[in-house]
């Protein structure tokens, strides 16, 4: 009991960990909240499962076409819930415009592909038991996708670009960076994460479009709890997250689990309001 624990927890944890990267990735360039998110992942899933079961696609065709397809959906965050209100006095309707947008994908999907779970192909074959593809394979997926974006960042032009922007978009700007289009690339980038979150986890949530607003939630509780804009903070957040999950799921249960999630996030926010690993924000008085 206690393997299965660990191990759903880990894997759970693992998705919930990426889209608390693709909230972070999306928020490095814009310095916007977007809920959509936990729509990226769910399209990862439904995308997964419509390419390879429907249309037959092999299993890499249909990974790449997923990606593709969720970076376009970020893409089209950016210039429609975005870009509008970053111009705007009151930059806080991001609120609104994404929370809308998430709301109108999620409905969307629920009309193209039905409002009932869909199968998901087995993807390696590996495993049994704890061992279990659907239980490695979000794990191996984020620790790939931390490794990727450590390279980018760290040894990449671009990546380099994305930091800049980050830290301080207006110095950046004024050096010639084009903070347009690198924002629209860093959407670009969050979509593929979120797709590999519902790719990776597609056997264990299932293509089903319910999962958007599931995940919306439950990726933003690892960025509070690691920090906003903290990757690390929020891959250590994400994996504990699943793991507190899963043991209250076997503790006490059904809607007491969500309970127990609700009441850590808010102790937590309460005694660190900047997140466990997020450093306190300076304020000019």
């Amino acid at each position: 009991m206690l393997g299965s624990i660990i191990a759903s927890g880990l894997a759970a944890g693992a998705i919930y960990a990426l889209v608390g990267v693709t909230y972070n990735t999306m928020f490095s360039t814009s310095r916007v909240m977007s809920f959509t998110a936990g729509q990226l992942a769910m399209l990862g899933g439904v995308f997964g499962s419509w390419f390879i079961l429907k249309l037959g696609m092999p299993l890499i065709v249909g990974f790449l076409l997923t990606l593709v397809a969720c970076a376009i959906i970020g893409m089209i965050t950016e210039f429609v819930a975005v870009r509008p209100v970053l111009k705007s006095l009151d930059q806080h309707l991001y609120v609104l415009s994404t929370l809308a947008l998430a709301l109108m994908i999620q409905q969307v999907a629920a009309i193209k592909w039905g409002t009932e779970p869909q199968p998901f192909p087995k993807l390696v074959g590996l495993g049994s038991g704890v061992w279990d593809e659907k239980f490695w394979l979000p794990v191996v997926a984020c620790a790939l996708t931390i490794i990727g974006l450590e390279y980018l960042y760290r040894r990449t032009l671009i990546g380099h670009a994305f930091l800049a922007i980050a830290e301080d978009n207006f110095a950046a700007r004024a050096l010639g960076l084009p903070e347009r289009n690198l924002r629209v690339a860093s959407y670009a980038l969050a979509g593929m994460i979120g797709g590999v979150a519902g790719f990776s986890g597609g056997e264990l949530l299932l293509a089903f479009f319910a999962n958007g607003a599931l995940l919306n939630f439950y990726g933003f509780v690892p960025v509070a709890l690691g920090g906003l804009g903290n990757n690390r903070g929020a891959i250590i957040g994400g994996l504990a997250l699943g793991l507190f999950q899963q043991a209250a799921n076997f503790l006490v249960g059904g809607i007491f689990s969500s309970v127990a999630v609700f009441a850590l996030f808010i102790v937590v926010l309460l005694a660190a309001p900047q997140g466990l690993f997020g450093s306190a924000i300076a304020r000019r008085v």
